[in-house]
């Protein structure tokens, strides 16, 4: 075994992507506008979810990324996956490119995985589940960051743009953590139990793995599935306090295209 596939990541392979800072540049002056009301407010609602939503996702990428290389994978490194670049993911496209027209058609935040981790190199069932059970935590604190001071009144006096802003985003975060946690081949709560199900099982599901996340916003296409999941939605907002209509306007805000 070579030296290149046993030493751990260097500073430089840690170091945080200039492309990294642009993205929370962006949401840090969007947020700006929104709370002032500087410029078009509608684009700036649009700026800042856009923003914000890559960079959770950039977070939820390096979250599984993180945590295997605790497990034992010491080549997510070398592959730029902790320097939060999105273009060093295994495919932007379902990555980001994927996500982010998700939410602009549909208001549907939907991860996609893209960090190739070596699952060879870590040993133990647990491990695994760990690893992919990363990212949604990630979005599930990215909501708690953002509805919690809209539910308990902390912003009370700022803007009302600001604050369905964030109600929209906080949305959009339940909606990828919930999402992603389904037991659904190319989704993350697949690889949580996938670990524990038998060798023959996870071969004769493995060709389906690449169409999970497409056949999961199809079947939201649906009225009743979609008008089903969002309340479901919105019943775990109502739980920090959160009203569904504040979504509701941050979403209206967010399209700026409409009248």
């Amino acid at each position: 075994m070579s030296f290149a596939t046993t030493r751990r990541p260097t500073s430089e392979e840690r170091r945080i992507s200039p492309v990294f800072w642009v993205l929370l540049a962006t949401l840090g002056t969007s947020g700006w506008a929104v709370w002032t009301g500087y410029g078009s407010t509608r684009f700036a609602v649009f700026l800042f979810v856009v923003a914000g939503w890559m960079v959770s996702l950039c977070l939820h990428e390096y979250a599984h990324a993180r945590t295997a290389l605790h497990g034992g994978d010491i080549t997510v490194g070398a592959k730029g996956y902790l320097t939060l670049n999105p273009f060093k993911y295994a495919n932007s496209v379902t990555s980001f490119v994927l996500p982010v027209v998700f939410v602009v058609l549909g208001g549907i935040g939907l991860p996609g995985g893209a960090v190739f981790i070596e699952r060879n190199r870590i040993q133990g069932r647990l491990k695994h589940s760990l690893i992919s059970a990363a990212g949604p935590l990630v979005n599930l604190a990215f909501a708690v960051a953002l509805l919690v001071p809209v539910g308990a009144g902390w912003l009370d006096g700022v803007k009302p743009e600001f604050l369905a802003a964030l109600s929209f985003l906080g949305m959009l975060q339940i909606s990828a953590a919930l999402l992603n946690l389904l037991p659904i081949p190319g989704l993350d709560g697949y690889g949580i139990v996938e670990p524990w199900l038998s060798a023959q099982t996870r071969r004769a599901v493995a060709p389906f793995a690449p169409y999970g996340m497409l056949a999961v916003f199809i079947v939201l296409w649906q009225s009743k599935v979609n008008t089903w999941f969002f309340n479901l939605v919105y019943d775990v907002m109502n739980l920090f306090g959160v009203d569904r209509t504040f979504a509701w306007a941050g979403d209206y805000l967010f399209r700026f295209w409409t009248n």
